[in-house]
């Protein structure tokens, strides 16, 4: 029974599986964290954004559900008068694509991996949760898609984005924001919480913490790291993130190859040292063990 009730708490908070029309947003504020001229970070309900602005346009990351639009576009109004140029979603969650359709609508050029478009293109099917996702409308659907990287080059500002394999799906995009040292990790790090692996979807521990160390090679101490959830942090931070993963993957991959059930391991509490921190978010210790047994087909 706990694992239904963290089950049910994910999912609500992901928002990837269940309906926009069937949560209350009414009382959402969409938050703004300064980051450096031009760049900011916007908190809401949902995969945290972040959003450029200049002369060359509005460049958005991210767009939460679709509900939130007006709130987004007023909260981005309060930064610039330029309409939103580009969206680039870090994945196919639906808390960080739901404004697709809205955005594409208003003319902008919505921008993923190549395997962003092919699910949302398609209905997806989560066996961990028992739930469908039907096909995005053809106006959400991403109309630049990469397969390993591409770059842009607009309000002064050099934007690199940049596919990590197999992490927290399989079309995970680093959004890197070279000259204001800012760096948009998506759902490949979760701050402070134990991680949602979404396997079905084509994600694993190994990417997780691939991503990281990615990441964590080609910034330096001084450089803001945005997570897909959780509040602004830094490379001593993502360290520490990573470090856990690590741990728990190690750990994990030692009871399977001792035999030991899903059930067994779960009872065994191999990741006591760190629940008391990181499983306090919605991902509990059960269920991020029961990802990363499913990280190697178990």
């Amino acid at each position: 029974m706990a694992f239904m009730r963290n089950s049910v708490l994910l999912l609500l908070a992901l928002g990837a599986t269940v309906p926009a029309a069937a949560q209350n947003f009414d009382s959402v504020q969409i938050r703004t964290v300064p980051l450096s001229s031009g760049l900011a970070m916007l908190m809401g309900a949902g995969g945290n954004m972040a959003v450029s602005w200049g002369s060359d346009g509005t460049f958005l990351v991210d767009d939460q559900f679709a509900p939130l639009t007006p709130k987004i576009v007023a909260a981005i109004g309060k930064l610039t008068q330029n309409p939103v140029r580009w969206v680039a979603n870090t994945h196919f969650h639906g808390d960080h694509s739901g404004g697709n359709e809205n955005f594409g609508t208003a003319g902008a050029i919505i921008v993923a991996h190549e395997n962003v478009r092919r699910r949302m293109s398609t209905e997806q099917f989560s066996k961990l949760f028992n739930r469908s996702t039907p096909a995005s409308p053809k106006v959400a659907l991403p109309i630049v898609t990469f397969s390993d990287q591409v770059s842009f080059h607009q309000n002064g500002e050099e934007i690199a984005v940049f596919h990590v394999n197999n992490a927290h799906t399989d079309g995970d995009a680093i959004i890197w924001f070279k000259n204001a040292n800012v760096v948009h990790m998506g759902d490949t790090y979760f701050k402070e919480r134990y991680p949602f692996i979404d396997v079905d979807g084509g994600g694993s521990i190994d990417g997780i913490i691939a991503a990281a160390d990615r990441v964590l090679s080609a910034i330096d101490n001084n450089t803001k790291v945005i997570p897909g959830h959780g509040e602004l942090s830094n490379k001593a931070e993502l360290a520490e993130y990573r470090n856990v993963m690590v741990a728990a993957r190690d750990r994990g991959k030692k009871l399977i190859a001792e035999g030991k059930t899903l059930e067994q391991a779960i009872a065994a509490k191999p990741l006591a040292e760190y629940d008391g921190k990181w499983g306090t978010g919605f991902i509990k210790p059960d269920i991020f063990l029961r990802l990363i047994y499913a990280s190697y087909g178990k």
